[in-house]
């Protein structure tokens, strides 16, 4: 079963093995910033959930990061 590790220490999720590595935001927020605007920090969740979505559609053969850039 597929599956993705949104993470904002992706070093740590390569040494662990994890093969489908999501950029996360923060490390307090990995999934937002409670310092920007609702509707930014919305955007910004959406953009994290959709490379995540994207990353589990990858096939890969090793460990791969994806950024949500």
């Amino acid at each position: 079963m597929p599956t993705v590790q949104v993470s904002t220490m992706t070093p740590v999720a390569v040494m662990v093995g994890a093969n489908r590595i999501v950029q996360a935001a923060g490390i307090i927020h990995p999934l937002g910033n409670a310092d920007l605007a609702p509707e930014d920090e919305k955007a910004l969740r959406r953009r994290i959930v959709e490379q995540a979505l994207h990353a589990l559609r990858t096939e890969v053969t090793r460990p791969t990061v994806f950024t949500t850039g």
